[in-house]
């Protein structure tokens, strides 16, 4: 049972000044409509508000979980215990000074690239359909079609979790496949640099609406989910192999391997219980057939659900 005493305190301290919802439900704030509640979600609108958020919730020990815009989460049916801060909606200011790029951590990565090709800055591209937020595709090194955040990001800043600023360098952020540092730190972003090429923005702007289109004709973007589901295997990708053990379409509860794209797991109705076992199904499967582990590229959160309450 959690205390809330300390999130109680948190709301009487803060609650006045920053959007504050007790007993959050996570289904309303992942693209993959499922999870249970948080105990308390905020939602700061600045990086001054997010600096002393961070520093009260030290100050009161409460455990702090960051999201931005949930496209890239399962969130378990027990929920999230303590304080879960959204960035995103808010803090999503973009500012241009000739090919330098400057985003705050919630704006989203389509306003991002959209914004870039209005200036006539190529690059971001990839990033024009993908469905979260600029802090989040830095955090875990987003990308698409050949494109990654890690090619083109210069700076990196924010807080640690007691409220200290922090900047990282691009090469001090260790980019690699679908990873960054702050994977493995308790740290948050707020803003985020960009060095742009030149480039024409008719042909930016063609370039998008040809990319949206191919994940549109491939991707099952009218069903809740979180995204690609499996990280792409060395040597291989995760929906060829997942559809050459014969598991598109394959149901566990809600949770379903896409029939139109093997490498999404889809919610049909179901629970994160669910996903969690179709997971688990895949890649024991996959690893029977196919001798190759695969790994989630869904970062999973929260507790189960009680077993009273299944």
């Amino acid at each position: 049972m959690t205390d809330m005493r300390p999130l109680n305190e948190l709301e009487n301290r803060l609650g006045g000044e920053i959007k504050m919802i007790s007993m959050a439900p996570m289904a309303q704030y992942t693209t993959l409509r499922l999870g249970g509640p948080a105990d308390l979600l905020a939602e700061p609108n600045s990086p001054q508000q997010l600096q002393r958020l961070l520093k009260e919730a030290h100050d009161l020990d409460i455990p702090v979980t960051l999201m931005g815009h949930g496209s890239n989460l399962l969130v378990k049916d027990g929920g999230i215990r303590g304080l879960v801060i959204r960035l995103c909606r808010e803090m999503r200011s973009i500012t241009v000074q000739g090919g330098t790029v400057r985003a705050e951590a919630g704006a989203m990565l389509s306003s991002l690239a959209m914004t870039a090709a209005e200036h006539n800055l190529g690059g971001l591209t990839f990033a024009s359909g993908i469905p979260g937020t600029v802090g989040g595709g830095v955090y875990m090194n987003a990308g698409a079609y050949g494109g990654e955040m890690s090619q083109v990001v210069t700076k990196v800043e924010g807080f640690t979790m007691e409220g200290e600023p922090f900047a990282y360098t691009r090469p001090e952020m260790e980019f690699g496949y679908r990873f960054s540092r702050l994977m493995n730190e308790d740290k948050v972003i707020t803003h985020v640099t960009c060095q742009l090429p030149k480039a024409d923005r008719e042909t930016l702007l063609k370039e998008m609406v040809e990319l949206n289109r191919r994940r549109a004709e491939k991707q099952p973007l009218t069903v809740p989910s979180a995204g690609s589901t499996f990280k792409r295997p060395v040597g291989g990708y995760a929906s060829v192999l997942i559809d050459e053990c014969g598991l598109k379409g394959a149901t566990i509860g809600g949770a379903q391997v896409s029939e139109k794209h093997a490498g999404f797991v889809v919610n049909l109705g179901g629970t994160a219980a669910d996903f969690l076992a179709m997971i688990a199904h895949v890649q024991k499967v996959v690893y029977e057939q196919k001798g190759i582990m695969l790994e989630p590229e869904v970062r999973i959160l929260g507790e189960d659900a009680p077993v009273n309450a299944v």
